[in-house]
């Protein structure tokens, strides 16, 4: 049986990567290690001897797309942890967010960036933390779009800007947690054509106190609207127990934040005010943020602030809970991260497939059925 190519898309978006290996005395092909392994994860296997397991059940069905030696072998956990080390992890990050980038063909409207940690990576023995991922996340689309880990001696600061530079950001609007509130990481935002809204927290200090005080005198004036332009937006949901309102109050006046010009594009700032009623207990949280799209007016604004969270509860509680993430010991640095690449595009493509179910019982019927695993495998194509 002569064995036909994995899906276009793997050929396409994974066919010029590299592990360093001599090819004439490889027994596998690059291709269709890395086509096993998403196979796998998106079937439910969580570290290499499950991705081993899954390749060494399905090796009928798996000859249909992959070159296999004569013997039918099928590689065993330590080839695909091998392998795995070897491969470039921002050169594969890049390979799958080509990838991402044109199953969203009609483009992104907001990319969320956040990090996460591997926690599973951590080796204590080596005195080694755990690998800390910085990751984009394209909110309306449910695609992660990319992943920079995060320097042993550094932090999310030195990485986001690397994770911006592989992404293709036009005309989307970029939201990011206080830690990137950087005026280099918005002049960066703005250069790509896109926009930003970050929060503003201690971090930023100087510009927390302007943004509070400006937003003092504007509310102590009652809005005037003959001295501020603004705009608000007040939200109420309840439910689960619960009660929450969330005002949101954009401010276009910005004579009182003296680093004005240094905020590349800067716009309009915010103020979004929280008030949660939980079993008869009030809280309420006041925070601000800052923005450059001067159109967006404050209920997209709120929209925005709302839809940051996705990464956390579409993508990393995922990652965490159905693929078990945090549990996999898989230690090595690159390894690790590109497994973790693996899980967040299989994630992307079991979210595609139109079946109303969950994620977890999607990936139950993958490892059931290879007819489902095809269906799902074909939300991906793209050319």
């Amino acid at each position: 049986m002569v064995a036909a190519s994995p899906p276009v898309a793997f050929t396409h978006y994974f066919g010029n990567l590299r592990d360093g290996r001599c090819e004439s005395r490889c027994d596998y092909r690059l291709i269709d290690i890395i086509f096993i392994t998403v196979c796998a994860t998106i079937a439910g296997a969580e570290d290499w001897p499950q991705v081993a397991t899954f390749a060494s059940e399905r090796k009928e069905w798996l000859a249909k797309f992959c070159r296999l030696p004569p013997t039918g072998e099928t590689p065993c956990r330590h080839t695909f942890e091998r392998i795995f080390r070897r491969i470039n992890p921002v050169r594969f990050s890049r390979c799958f967010g080509r990838w991402t980038g044109a199953l969203a063909a009609l483009g992104f409207k907001q990319v969320a960036i956040d990090g996460k940690a591997v926690r599973g990576s951590a080796r204590k023995s080596a005195d080694e933390r755990c690998l800390h991922l910085v990751s984009a996340w394209a909110t309306e689309n449910h695609l992660s779009l990319g992943q920079v880990a995060v320097d042993e001696k550094s932090n999310e600061i030195t990485a986001i800007p690397l994770l911006l530079e592989m992404l293709e950001l036009e005309g989307a609007l970029v939201t990011i947690d206080a830690m990137g509130c950087q005026k280099g990481i918005a002049r960066q935002v703005v250069e790509a054509k896109a926009d930003y809204v970050l929060p503003v927290k201690g971090n930023q200090q100087g510009l927390h106190d302007d943004i509070e005080r400006t937003f003092s005198y504007a509310l102590g004036m009652d809005l005037d609207k003959d001295i501020f332009r603004w705009d608000r937006h007040i939200e109420q949901e309840k439910g689960h127990g619960r009660k929450e309102k969330r005002d949101v109050l954009i401010l276009a006046n910005l004579g009182l934040i003296r680093s004005q010009n240094e905020w590349a594009k800067l716009s309009i700032i915010g103020r979004c005010e929280r008030t949660r009623e939980v079993g008869g207990e009030v809280t309420q949280e006041v925070s601000y943020f800052i923005g450059s799209r001067a159109t967006l007016g404050a209920e997209g604004y709120a929209d925005a602030l709302r839809g940051h969270w996705g990464i956390e509860n579409s993508c990393h509680w995922h990652l965490d809970v159905t693929f078990g993430e945090d549990a996999c010991r898989v230690a090595d640095r690159n390894a690790a991260e590109n497994l973790s690449a693996v899980r967040r595009h299989a994630l992307a493509l079991l979210k595609r497939h139109p079946r109303k179910a969950s994620i977890a019982n999607k990936q139950f019927a993958a490892s059931l059925s290879p007819s489902f695993l095809e269906e799902v495998l074909q939300t991906g194509e793209v050319t």
